[in-house]
């Protein structure tokens, strides 16, 4: 509310303008329609608190500038306090009344000097005001002097704890840095250490290396005695097990090898006519007997297809092959059992057709069961026993023929190969004999 000509030099303080228009929304519900006024009367029905509030601005002005709408509020006022309105009309002010309350019925009902009424309320309020703000300030003021005494006494504590774990810090680096000297030391020595070690053993092992070479060629010279020793030793147990039977099956053998060339010779011996083959004089296992064990054989690389016919064309010739070392090379996607058959079936074939002896020798290392593998005509088929391999007897059959006789190995094994040529025996590629198969 601004001042007026007979109004007040200064607006109305606030709490004395919001009871005016407290005041001025009560009334506003109590008069007649015809007496509002017009910015008003949307307001009337409202009840009186949501009044005051929405239409404050519009109260303020309307009693600010309509004295008839302000004489109805102060009516309205009297109404209500009729004491207070004529204590104020006689120009007495209660000592006890609120300066709020009286500053407002002065506003409204205008007595004589009721801009003073207002100002002494205005300087009442004000000092009442200051009064509220130094308590208020004060009472921060003690609040903060609390939490001063707080936090300083908060402060000396962390103070004191940091001191503390700052001792506790400084007295465990200085441990550390002792550790530390310490395992730097041990580290510089164990570093000493190795390299003394290592200088030991790059020595022990050029020693070991000397004497390795040294051991190996000795090594290498009792295996080449062991190995005499060995073939002369089977040879006696050969000779000593097939006394003189299997010297006849030798030299019927080798008989047999002449024919062709002295056919003659046979009539003038008389020799029998059926023979024990020295093939079948090797302990072995056939077919029949308890089952063996396989492993596979290696491949090597073909060779020329026509030495395989010139071999076939000798006198007497025994064929010997070395069963899973053929098959695994010409079809190792086959089971083991697939593979035997096929194998000694293209066996038989070539054997009714060139009537040569075939000896087929299975690997039977590490077959987990008894295998039965029925013989097909015109081949022998034998299993190593437990604890031999196929090689070995291979060599056993080659050893046991007679010095003379034709003897043909198929093998893919290098080392079969050199053993047997040593034996005498003519060691051919498992591809050669794959091959004349497939042409069968």
């Amino acid at each position: 509310m601004n001042s007026s000509p007979d109004g007040l030099d200064r607006p109305l303080p606030e709490a004395v303008r919001q009871h005016v228009v407290e005041l001025a929304a009560q009334a506003l519900g109590t008069l007649p329609a015809e007496q509002l006024p017009a910015t008003l009367k949307p307001f009337a029905r409202f009840e009186p608190r949501r009044r005051a509030r929405l239409a404050a601005p519009h109260l303020a002005a309307q009693l600010e500038a309509d004295k008839d709408f302000r004489e109805r509020v102060a009516e309205a006022l009297e109404a209500g306090s009729p004491e207070l309105v004529a204590a104020l009309r006689e120009g007495r002010l209660p000592a006890a009344a609120d300066p709020v309350v009286l500053a407002s019925a002065a506003y409204l009902v205008r007595p004589a000097g009721w801009q003073d009424t207002v100002e002494v309320a205005r300087a009442d309020l004000d000092r009442a005001a200051a009064v509220a703000e130094g308590n208020a300030a004060e009472e921060a003021a003690a609040r903060l002097r609390e939490q001063l005494a707080a936090a300083k006494a908060a402060l000396k504590e962390d103070t004191e704890r940091l001191r503390e774990q700052l001792r506790s810090a400084r007295a465990e680096n200085a441990e550390l840095r002792r550790k530390l000297h310490e395992a730097r030391e041990r580290a510089r020595a164990a570093e000493r250490d190795r390299e003394d070690l290592l200088q030991q053993v790059t020595a022990e092992r050029a020693a070991a290396a000397t004497a390795a070479g040294a051991t190996e060629s000795e090594l290498r010279r009792l295996r080449e005695r062991l190995a005499d020793a060995e073939r002369q030793l089977e040879s006696g147990r050969r000779v000593a097990r097939g006394e003189r039977s299997l010297e006849d099956a030798r030299l019927r053998v080798l008989l047999d090898t002449l024919q062709e060339a002295a056919a003659g010779l046979r009539r003038e011996l008389a020799l029998p006519t059926s023979i024990t083959r020295p093939a079948d004089s090797v302990e072995a296992i056939s077919p029949e007997s308890p089952g063996v064990r396989g492993i596979p054989a290696r491949a090597l690389s073909d060779d020329d297809p026509a030495l395989l016919d010139q071999l076939l064309a000798l006198p007497q010739v025994h064929l010997i092959v070395d069963g899973y070392n053929v098959t695994k090379t010409g079809y190792p996607h086959l089971t083991l059992a697939d593979q035997r058959a096929r194998l000694l079936t293209g066996l038989s074939a070539l054997a009714t057709q060139i009537r040569a002896e075939v000896t087929c020798v299975w690997d039977g290392a590490e077959l987990g069961a008894p295998v039965s593998v029925p013989a097909p005509r015109g081949v022998r088929v034998r299993f190593s026993a437990p604890g031999q391999t196929a090689d070995d007897l291979i060599r056993e059959l080659v050893r046991a023929e007679p010095q003379g006789r034709p003897v043909v190995v198929f093998s893919a094994d290098r080392e079969v190969a050199d053993s047997v040529r040593r034996d005498g025996a003519r060691p051919v590629p498992s591809t050669l004999l794959l091959k004349r198969l497939s042409r069968a």
